[in-house]
């Protein structure tokens, strides 16, 4: 019996050792990766915007920045956020308990994405997006250890990273400012059209402003492919419970949804936990 017990124990240690040394390794990705965008965005310094550049926005655009930024003189190159809530994998239909850290750079579009999803049987998904100097990788690991997804770099996939930085902007409004990467076209009293441009690619969403002045939502204006392994930077977005941080109006409920055909299919809905500029 002790032979027996004995024969059974060495896998299991063999499979916790593994596992256990691929959790530290696909940490030390991650958090490299988290450091990268940190220095890119220490390297990109806020621009200061002029009067005449504010007053030439869109009307909506303009009461946007009155609500989100009363003072003006607020300059960060980067945002650290924490956040929960509930996440559906690509392709299901379930959703599961979710924690999320990011990096982003407020100047120049870059960012790094993290999160923690329980899988069943005592599992986890480990995956993240990391978004630097215009290129793109996605990385997916259950038990942090069995890479079940591995995207890197391609036109479509950094054009995914590049709107996905649009579409999270709501988080750090001083990146909507005209004399950055984005700049703002009219449509009506209510809708402008967000456009970004870097790294010779430009992507585009239609926001929807509510009468507070509040950035309420942000829509792609194209259908999102349903059938990808991955849910990329999802094609609508609402946001509300808007706080004062660091002296802006900060959403701190979010739901982020694909579309296509004319149905909207969230993934991703929580809340902010924490959050601090730099």
């Amino acid at each position: 019996m002790r032979r027996f017990i004995r024969f059974l124990c060495i896998p299991l240690i063999a499979l916790a050792a593994w596992i256990g040394i691929s959790t530290l390794l696909t940490e030390r990705e991650i958090n490299a990766h988290f450091e990268s965008v940190r220095q890119v965005a220490r390297q990109n310094a806020p621009v200061l915007t002029s009067p005449d550049a504010l007053h030439a926005l869109p009307a909506p655009v303009q009461r946007y920045f009155l609500f989100a930024i009363p003072d003006m003189n607020v300059r960060y190159r980067m945002v650290e956020i924490s956040a929960e809530g509930q996440f559906r994998r690509p392709l299901t239909t379930e959703f599961e308990p979710t924690t999320a850290t990011q990096v982003i750079a407020t100047q120049t579009p870059a960012m790094m994405f993290a999160a923690t999803t329980p899988v069943g049987c005592c599992l986890w998904a480990r995956a993240y997006d990391a978004y630097t100097d215009g290129h793109m990788e996605m990385r997916a690991k259950v038990a942090s250890t069995l890479t079940v997804m591995n995207e890197s770099s391609t036109e479509a996939l950094n054009r995914t990273s590049l709107r996905r930085w649009l579409l999270e902007s709501p988080l750090y409004p001083v990146a909507l400012l005209p004399g950055g990467p984005v700049r703002w076209e009219a449509i009506d009293d209510n809708h402008a059209k967000a456009i970004v441009s870097a790294f010779g690619l430009e992507e585009s969403l239609i926001a929807t402003f509510d009468a507070d002045g509040s950035l309420a939502s942000f829509n792609a204006i194209q259908d999102g492919d349903l059938t990808t392994p991955y849910h990329g930077a999802g094609e609508h977005v609402t946001r509300s419970d808007y706080r004062l941080v660091a002296g802006m109006m900060i959403p701190h409920a979010f739901e982020i949804s694909r579309a296509a055909k004319g149905k909207i299919l969230p993934f991703w809905k929580g809340h902010i936990t924490a959050i601090e500029f730099k």
